[in-house]
């Protein structure tokens, strides 16, 4: 094992493990028994080392149709959200007898995006899961499909662990997906390509790897795993991505072999304010800055000016959080405004000095205050 892994490892006394539809379920979709009781084998062992431990689960649409004699996954939403319902359950029965094996008992948590818009929500699941590891209980995340809509869902299992990874500052996130890791190259029709171990940050050059790393992975596939990584390495945690299929594949990333890739944590290790603030929320609107706010902000560690700001999209009210975008629309920060979309229209490029007589009071002298703001990227 190379050095930086094995500390890794060693230092990760909490993991979040998610693990997807395609290892959990058979060919034709429906629930693999013998998977689950090779993972709760796993998780026991590693609970046996002192790690607390908890478990993003999919699989539920996979469960309801073996119950519901389904062979094929269904595409509407309704049929799906039924599946998911009769589904639920019977994977947390699943889960349940093979944990009661060893006396660990389980406990359900069903989220949705609304629970982490929502900082009194969040902070509520955060007590939960950890009064739950105080009760050597392994809480059982899944999102809520029977009442989730495109409006307010996750998008896949790899987003929703990443988040909970970030909410309880968990220092390692395993992905057991149905493939090795990320590849240098598309290993079906690259024969030079060749396994990463090691990835010390993903950019935009890693994100591309994501086109030709192929798989059939329930809601989510490579670019999504990604894009969860680099959400959790990002706010201070390592992510270890590798084949759930293979068997006794924790046991072996434990013992030092060198299965799947490593993502390495950031250096920063955000505030719990912070973490919400700027991957947990999401933004509400847009406000599109300079070339030279842009740099204040994220090389300057500057606070956002009114005369910084070129434009605003959205409509969203005073403490809303924001994405602070470049002229082209990307992404670099989130933050929480002081003034409503429609007071921002009216200040936009204007000096701070000119907020009374625009608006008739001054609150604020910054649009957005550095201590309520977090970079996401640097241009």
């Amino acid at each position: 094992m190379d050095a930086e892994r094995k500390e890794i490892l060693k230092n990760a006394e909490t993991i979040v493990i998610k693990v997807g539809t395609n290892v959990l379920t058979r060919a034709d979709g429906t629930l693999e028994p013998n998977q689950v009781h090779s993972l709760a084998d796993q998780i026991f062992r590693l609970k046996q080392a002192g790690k607390k431990v908890a478990l993003v689960s999919s699989g539920a649409i996979g469960a309801g149709m073996g119950r519901l004699g389904l062979k094929q996954r269904p595409t509407d939403l309704r049929h799906l959200q039924a599946c998911a319902a009769v589904g639920q359950s019977f994977l947390m029965r699943a889960y349940e007898d093979s944990l009661a094996r060893y006396g660990i008992p389980t406990a359900q948590i069903l989220l949705t995006a609304g629970d982490f818009d929502n900082r009194t929500r969040y902070l509520n699941v955060r007590n939960t899961i950890l009064t739950l590891f105080e009760s050597n209980c392994l809480p059982i995340i899944n999102e809520n499909d029977t009442i989730s809509v495109a409006e307010i869902r996750f998008g896949d299992n790899d987003t929703l662990a990443a988040l909970v990874t970030n909410l309880i500052q968990a220092p390692l996130l395993i992905l057991l997906t149905v493939v090795d890791g990320l590849y240098s190259a598309d290993p079906n029709t690259d024969p030079t390509a060749s396994l990463v171990h090691t990835v010390k940050q993903i950019n935009k050059d890693v994100l591309e790897k994501a086109g030709v790393t192929k798989s059939s992975l329930g809601s989510g596939g490579m670019k999504s795993k990604l894009k969860a990584a680099r959400l959790a390495t990002m706010a201070g945690e390592s992510v270890i991505m590798a084949n759930g299929s293979i068997p006794g594949v924790l046991d072996s990333i434990f013992a030092g072999e060198l299965i799947g890739t490593l993502f390495l944590a950031a250096e920063q290790n955000m505030t719990a304010w912070k973490r919400w603030l700027g991957w947990a929320a999401r933004p509400q609107g847009k406000i599109i800055l300079d070339a030279g706010a842009l740099v204040a902000l994220c090389s300057m560690g500057k606070s956002l000016l009114p005369i910084g700001v070129v434009s605003v999209s959205g409509t969203f009210h005073k403490g809303a959080v924001v994405s602070l975008c470049n002229l082209e629309g990307e992404e670099y920060g989130r933050g929480l405004s002081n003034y409503s979309a429609t007071d921002i229209a009216k200040i936009a490029g204007k000096k701070s000095d000119k907020i009374i007589e625009l608006l008739g009071i001054l609150p604020y002298e910054e649009v957005v205050h550095r201590d309520n703001l977090v970079i996401i990227d640097h241009p």
